[in-house]
This record gives C-alpha cells, sequence and structure tokens, in this order.
C-alpha cells in the first residue's frame, strides 16, 4: 500500500482510518469539491460557481489543503489550470455514493430555496441506483435545467456522465426533485413520466427502473 503523508494541520490524533480520512477530507466544503471534481476536472471558477456560498479565499486554501493531501491535483489544459482528483482522490467515489445514500431521506422535503447543480446527478444518479444491472445495456438521458446528463447501466451496473457524444434516443426532461424520486424510488415512472416530458421509449425507463426496485424514501423525522 502506498503511503500518503498527511499536511501538517489538525489532527484527531487518532490510530483510525475513519479518523485520519475525517484529518484530511473532514473540513467543511472538502467533500463537495470532490464531489465537483468527481465527473470530471474543473476550472476554478467553475468551482466558484457551482459551490454557491464558499468565500474565494476558503476556496483557495480548501484546494490547497486537498493538493497538499494528494487528493487534488492541478492540470494544465486548453483553457488553463484545471483541478483534477488524483487516482487516490478518485476513490472517494465510493464513500461518496454511500454517503449520498444514506442522505437520501433528507431529500424528501424538496430543494426548499436550496442550490442545484444538474451535473451533481452524475454522483447521485449511480449512487441511489446500487446493484442495478442490465442486459442489454441500456441508455437514457436526463434534462434538467437544460442541462442533459446520461445514465448508462450494463451488466457492470450504472454509470452518469455530462456532455455526451450524442443525444439518447430517450429522455426525460424533468425537476431535479422528479428525478432524484424516480432514482431513489419514491416515484413510480408513470409519476415521473406524468410529472416531466419524456421523448422516446417508456420501456427504456421501465428497464432501468422496475417497479418494486424500491420502496418510498422514509422521511427523515430526527435531525
Amino acid at each position: 500500500m502506498e503511503k500518503v503523508k498527511r499536511s501538517a494541520g489538525r489532527s484527531y490524533g487518532q490510530y483510525c482510518g475513519v479518523a485520519r480520512a475525517l484529518d484530511v477530507v473532514g473540513d467543511r466544503w472538502n467533500l463537495l469539491i470532490v464531489r465537483e471534481l468527481l465527473p470530471g476536472p474543473q476550472r476554478y471558477n467553475e468551482l466558484k460557481t457551482s459551490l454557491a456560498g464558499i468565500a474565494t479565499n476558503l476556496l483557495a486554501e480548501r484546494l490547497r489543503s486537498l493538493e497538499g493531501n494528494g487528493i487534488v491535483e492541478r492540470r494544465l489544459g486548453d483553457a488553463g489550470v484545471l483541478y483534477a482528483l488524483t487516482p487516490w482522490g478518485a476513490g472517494l467515489r465510493e464513500p461518496m455514493e454511500a454517503l449520498g445514500r444514506w442522505g437520501a431521506p433528507l431529500m424528501t422535503t424538496g430543494r426548499d430555496g436550496d442550490s442545484f447543480q444538474p451535473r451533481w446527478l452524475v454522483v447521485a444518479l449511480p449512487a441511489l441506483l446500487p446493484g442495478v444491472t442490465a442486459t442489454p445495456a441500456l441508455e437514457l438521458g436526463f434534462e434538467v435545467d437544460g442541462f442533459l446528463v446520461v445514465l448508462h447501466i450494463d451488466e457492470n451496473g450504472p454509470r452518469a456522465v455530462t456532455k455526451p457524444d450524442r443525444r439518447p434516443e430517450t429522455v426525460l426532461a424533468a425537476e431535479p426533485e422528479v428525478v432524484v424520486g424516480l432514482a431513489a424510488g419514491a416515484l413510480t415512472v408513470d409519476q415521473a413520466v406524468s410529472a416531466g416530458r419524456l421523448q422516446g421509449d417508456v420501456e427504456v425507463l421501465r428497464g432501468a427502473f422496475p417497479a418494486g426496485r424500491a420502496t418510498a424514501l422514509p422521511a427523515a423525522d430526527s435531525r
């Protein structure tokens, strides 16, 4: 196993994998920066725009910390400097998806004024479809606020991408609450289609989200 040197700073001082992980990603905004970079590299201004509420100096500090801990790296692209996850940083996808599933009941109240970026569905959709496979493979799109996310499901499970090479034949345009509700099993395919606008074959949706796959999300009573 490759040794990772933690940068100097606050530490829980505990010989525990969870504690040491929190030493490097536990500060406020760190995991949300990782969420932004899981779909692909981003420029500084793109991160700042997507992370509504973070101060410029704090974002710069968090990026330096994540870079110092080997989670984020800078790359030079056609558009200038890009921030990207290192291979070790990309290993946070699995725990991030698990955390997203754990937090799914907190989504039942709707947006309630909270900001939303459609590209977050790239992380949310696979997270909410654990163990779902399809043979032959399925491909469908979700269009939210004019932004297209494409979901692929095959024998290896689901994955989602932005900026696809082509538009899928089946696309559901809907509000984020509808897309998340469908993926979480809180809405049926028929309910989602009624609440949105479907282009293409509804049977593709039924193949990706079969009836009885999950029950409605429980309410998060205690917070």
